[in-house]
Formats: structure tokens, sequence, C-alpha cells
């Protein structure tokens, strides 16, 4: 019933639709009209107030500086205490020998653009949980305030912390804060592991954003993460927007914040790999 009611709600004419896997918290729709289809997702806007409307302004900040391909927002809104957001569908199709290195030169380029603060217009989220991006004028400082700290605090109210392990987090961002190499803030996907991209007909698509205005270093730790990018990635990178030297011995540093989400989320052994990096310096 409700689902009927968002469809309509879409404006579109829709001749039919059907379930698309889509993760943890969505319900997710191809839906057919005439000649198109589109993409569909609903969550409960009471659990994740403005969820949509946040990842929104975030494909929309990444469609204005990502040269290869990011779905359109059609159209979000909120119906009978759920939300949603559709999406132009973006098809699959087989990887080109150049695709990863054209996908990592137009990171590299999006990154390369400075911006003027790290942090963002909005607060949003990373998966399901809320994501603090207060203006901060220096990256050690956003870093400890915004991405380790207030998940540190959260693993602490939960038990999973002791007071030790805030203290060996809050001496971890003291240190490491200023093993960053010292750049300028670039616009970041914010979320970006192996399943928030696919290669499409026409290059690269990048899709389920985090956005902020951060460090480019965690766009790069989170490519390592979970199976990781083809090595031709980091080629087409590099010969756009060079990294310091020694990134892969920084990593860890930006591996933390979203092993400190999976530790929040799911537990588990995410709570000893948290535990080993803040253990470092």
């Amino acid at each position: 019933m409700e689902l009927q009611a968002i469809i309509e709600d879409c404006g579109i004419a829709v001749s039919g639709y059907e379930p698309v896997h889509g993760g943890d918290i969505n319900r997710c729709y191809c839906l057919y009209a005439g000649n198109h289809k589109y993409f569909l997702k609903i969550n409960d806007a009471l659990q994740y107030p403005g969820m949509f409307e946040k990842e929104a302004a975030g494909l929309d900040a990444l469609k204005n500086n990502f040269s290869l391909v990011v779905p359109a927002v059609i159209k979000h809104g909120n119906i009978h205490q759920q939300q949603y957001l559709l999406l132009q569908w973006i098809e699959r199709a087989k990887a080109s020998t150049n695709s990863m290195q054209s996908f990592g030169a137009a990171l590299a380029t999006m990154h390369k653009k400075q911006q003027p603060y790290f942090g963002w217009a909005l607060n949003n989220y990373i998966g399901s949980l809320p994501q603090d991006n207060t203006r901060h004028d220096e990256w050690p400082s956003f870093y400890r305030a915004c991405r380790i700290m207030p998940l540190v605090q959260l693993l602490f109210s939960r038990g999973a912390f002791s007071q030790q392990d805030i203290k060996a987090a809050e001496n971890f961002c003291k240190t490491t804060g200023r093993l960053f190499p010292d750049e300028p803030p670039s616009l970041l996907h914010g979320d970006l592991w192996s399943g928030n991209f696919m290669v499409s007909s026409d290059g690269a698509a990048i899709y389920d954003p985090a956005v902020y205005h951060g460090h480019r270093e965690m766009d790069i730790g989170m490519t390592q993460l979970f199976g990781g990018f083809d090595q031709r990635f980091y080629d087409g990178y590099n010969e756009v927007y060079p990294l310091e030297k020694n990134w892969q011995q920084r990593l860890p540093l930006t591996q933390l914040y979203p092993l400190l989400v999976h530790a929040v989320l799911f537990g588990g052994h995410y709570i000893s790999s948290v535990r080993a990096i803040i253990a470092m310096h």
C-alpha cells in the first residue's frame, strides 16, 4: 500500500517494478516506466531523519565535481513516515582495459579541486550512523572531534570500550593527526569501498556517498578496505594528483574511521581491529 503511494508521489508513469538487493537499511526497487528504468530506495523517516535529503545533496555535489558517472537525483520525499529517494538507473557494463585507470584519474581530479574548509554544509550519514560535519579550519582537529572521538565515546557508552580505550584514542589523535601530509581540503565521496561503485558503459559510477570536505587520503584508505581496488586505479590517480610518500603506511590512520563505524554497527572483530590501530601510537 505504502509502496504504491510512494510510486504515485514520484510522479512517473510506472508500468511495473521489482525488488533489488540494496543493503541493510533500505528497501530498494527497480521501477519500469516506458523505455526508462529508475532506482527507488525507501526507509524509515523516523529512524533516519533527513537521510535521503542529505544523500541527494551529496550526490549533487559529486555530480558537479566528478567527471564520470553519478546517478541523477530525480526526486526525494516523505510518505506515511517513510522516506524515499528516486534515482536514475545505472546499468552495469563490462569493464574495459582502462576503466579503472580512468576512474582513478577522475577521483584525483575531484580531489585536486581545493575546498574552503574541512567539514560540510550539512551533517549527514555514513551507512546508518549520523556523521558530524562541523566546519574546521585544520584537518587534525576535524579528524579528532568529528570522526574518531564521537564513535569512541559511543563504543564507551555501550560498554564495548573502557576509560583506558578513550585515553588511548585521545593520545592516538594527538600524535597521528600530525602525521597526515599538510594538504588542502578535498571533496570526498566518504564511503568509497568496492560496493559503492560499478563500471557502466559510460565509465565508473559512484553512489551511496557520505560526502564531506576532508583529507583526500581518507577516500584512498577506504578503497583499500574490504577487498581493495585494482592497481590501475592507483596508477591513474597518481598520474593526476600523486599521493605523498608513505601513504601506504598511513592506511591505518585513514581506515580507523570506517572500522569504528563497523565496530559500532556490527561489534565483534571490528572492536579488536580498532583497538589494535589505536594502540599503534
